[in-house]
């Protein structure tokens, strides 16, 4: 993305891309979740290690979280192309 666009669409992209972590792994760059992100998704982890919640409701709460977070940034995204074709 161009420093100097001011695109609504790329002003989405780099809300999206504010708030994520990339980490480059063999030369392929991989997207994770913000840091507070990794922190829930590691303490639902250490609950279920612990044995405080059960394995599977700790997979379904992360995958729901999960879920919200990449629908927020399909969402922030499309309201980008939205503002640009307006």
């Amino acid at each position: 993305m161009d420093a100097g666009d001011k695109s609504p669409r790329a002003a989405a992209e780099a809300a999206v891309a504010h708030n994520a972590v990339v980490v480059d792994v063999f030369g392929k760059q991989l997207e994770l979740p913000p840091p507070n992100h990794l922190v829930f998704i590691a303490g639902l982890g250490v609950l279920a290690a612990l044995e405080i919640i059960e394995w599977p409701v700790a997979l379904a709460i992360t995958v729901g979280h999960q879920l919200a977070h990449s629908h927020h940034g399909r969402a922030l995204r499309e309201f980008g192309d939205a503002l640009e074709e307006a």
